[in-house]
């Protein structure tokens, strides 16, 4: 009864004509706004003190110059950003920050794609995973540094160049003796850029002695060069024999164009038989040899005619050294290796996931319709693994337009070189060292406006999944 009366005069105090105002809804425990604000309150003084402020005072700052102090000078308006803009080194960087986000994240992304792929078909999926995860537990200050040491131009400590010498050297194996020359130009003639020739010429069964000079004996020397020895003439089948040698012995004494105990016969050069055609444009190379370890070399074939014999000037080139990786024209490649080591395991581990998402029934269905492998990946994996990718792609494109570690510590290593690979958080970190407070403060400004774009585009997506 008392219920029916608060009704009616709830009913009798809303005016005819007026629709009765919505009840209010009513809080949970614990949703109280103040609770809220308290529970915030701490993120928000942080996020304000460490991300609003210094936002807020750079972009204040870029718009002023520097005294000598590196305090802050006049009011130069947009003068930092018409500085940076102008200066060729920042341009320079600037370049290199726009080919990092075209190819590392496609690139990444790519191989992690690969990967992941991969990783289904294998028996031992955990451990690949596991393997090709490990590097992102790994600083970018060790893998900077193994990186470095591994692009070193010196084979002995670059494990890319020692490889790359020693496939070299496989197929086209050096000599390597650079600072050799003719030591008795009785004897022969000619100079390194072009080879040297023997004056006279030599019939077969002749036993030849060339006597060469300038091997370095300060250092260890080569492999290929042991102790030198005169083939004795007529020794072994029929043809020209010889020895080249280089005619110093260590300590002094020895006789000049005589092998003397002590010296070193210079295995691995090439002689060359050459007929005489009546000049120089018209000798014919009628065989080749290579001295063995002890000098000696021989043309058993030989066995009639008159021939001089020819040095050519491949024996005395600089060995092969290798590739320059981080040279400036490959400084900036090698360096997005070294992301694509650490970067391709977190790629992989997110699509991965990804395609463990994707129903089965829809990849069955197209094999039992008689798609191809690639036809089912072209046409369905792909596209249900597109939102995945995506994630992927922003995610690796805002990580590179701050990429600052693997740029600065193997840069290092490339001496003048290294700055060919300068990026803009780099050149911050150079203006800032410089004390050019105004400049490095405009970098940040502009770096954060290039990574805007990419975060709102994660923002919307993130808002119209949750719709």
């Amino acid at each position: 009864m008392s219920h029916a009366i608060e009704a009616s005069a709830d009913t009798a105090a809303v005016p005819a004509g007026r629709a009765s105002p919505a009840p209010r809804p009513r809080r949970a425990p614990g949703e109280a706004r103040w609770l809220a604000v308290a529970f915030l309150a701490p993120a928000l003084v942080l996020l304000s003190a460490l991300v609003l402020y210094p936002a807020g005072y750079s972009f204040v700052r870029s718009l002023f110059g520097d005294d000598r102090a590196g305090g802050i000078g006049s009011f130069v308006a947009l003068g930092n950003y018409r500085e940076m803009f102008s200066d060729p080194g920042i341009l320079k960087a600037l370049k290199n920050n726009v080919i990092w986000v075209v190819v590392a994240p496609t690139v990444v992304t790519m191989v992690g794609l690969v990967f992941a792929v991969l990783s289904e078909r294998i028996r031992w999926s955990t451990v690949f995973k596991t393997v090709l995860f490990m590097p992102m537990a790994i600083s970018f200050l060790a893998s900077g540094v193994t990186f470095e040491m591994l692009y070193s131009d010196q084979p002995s400590r670059g494990l890319a160049n020692a490889v790359v010498v020693g496939i070299h050297d496989t197929f086209r194996p050096t000599a390597g003796y650079p600072n050799v020359h003719a030591r008795d130009a009785t004897v022969m003639t000619g100079s390194a850029a072009i080879g040297y020739t023997t004056i006279a010429g030599y019939s077969a069964a002749a036993t030849v002695i060339l006597p060469m000079a300038g091997l370095d004996l300060t250092t260890a020397p080569p492999s290929s060069a042991g102790p030198a020895l005169l083939p004795a003439a007529g020794a072994g089948p029929g043809g020209l024999y010889g020895v080249i040698w280089n005619d110093f012995r260590p300590g002094g004494g020895g006789h000049g164009n005589t092998v003397d105990a002590g010296e070193l016969g210079l295995g691995g050069m090439r002689v060359q038989a050459v007929r005489d055609g009546g000049g120089p444009a018209d000798d014919k190379v009628v065989a080749t040899a290579t001295a063995d370890a002890h000098g000696v070399f021989r043309f058993p074939t030989l066995t009639s005619g008159s021939y001089r014999l020819k040095l050519p000037a491949s024996n005395f080139g600089a060995p092969y050294h290798g590739i320059s990786w981080l040279g400036p024209n490959l400084i900036t490649p090698a360096i997005i290796v070294a992301y694509l080591w650490v970067y391709a395991g977190f790629a992989m581990v997110l699509l991965a996931a990804g395609m463990a998402s994707i129903p089965r029934d829809a990849l069955e269905a197209a094999r039992i319709d008689g798609a191809t492998e690639w036809q089912v990946f072209r046409r369905v994996t792909a596209p249900l693994l597109a939102p995945v990718l995506l994630v992927v792609l922003v995610t690796l494109v805002i990580n590179v337009l701050k990429v600052f570690d693997l740029v600065f510590i193997i840069s290092q290593g490339a001496g003048a070189n290294g700055h060919n690979a300068d990026v803009l958080a780099t050149q911050l970190y150079s203006a800032f060292s410089a004390q050019r407070y105004g400049l490095a403060s405009a970098i940040g400004v502009v770096l954060v406006l290039l990574v805007l774009p990419a975060m709102a585009f994660n923002i919307r997506r993130f808002r119209r999944e949750d719709r």
